[in-house]
C-alpha cells in the first residue's frame, strides 16, 4: 500500500495583498515570509479608514506577522532554495 501525504508551502513574497491573501496564501502547512515583505487583504488606509484608529506602522510586514503566528518563518530569497528543499526532504522523509 502506498501512502502519500501533500503538504502545502506557501511563500507569500512582497507585496501579497487581496483575495490572495485572504484566501489560498495563508492556508498552507507551512508559511513562508521574505523579509520586510508587505502581506495583508487591503492597504493600510483602507484597514484604518474601517476600523477608525491607527495601526502600528509595520503590522503589514513579514516580521510582524510572525511575531502573531500568521507565518511560520522568514527565509530570505537568496537561502529560500536550499531551506525550502530542505523542507520538503523532511516532509516526504527523503532529508539525506
Amino acid at each position: 500500500m502506498i501512502s502519500f501525504v501533500s503538504k502545502l508551502v506557501i511563500l507569500p513574497t512582497d507585496q501579497t495583498f487581496g483575495g490572495v491573501s485572504a484566501s489560498l496564501a495563508m492556508l498552507g502547512d507551512i508559511n513562508i515570509g521574505e523579509p520586510k515583505a508587505r502581506i495583508g487583504f487591503a492597504g493600510r488606509r483602507v484597514i484604518e479608514q474601517t476600523v477608525r484608529e491607527k495601526l502600528p506602522e509595520d503590522f503589514q510586514r513579514s516580521e510582524f506577522l510572525l511575531a502573531h503566528g500568521a507565518i511560520d518563518m522568514i527565509i530570505d530569497r537568496r537561502d529560500m532554495r536550499e531551506r525550502v528543499g530542505g523542507l520538503i526532504a523532511k516532509m516526504t522523509n527523503t532529508a539525506r
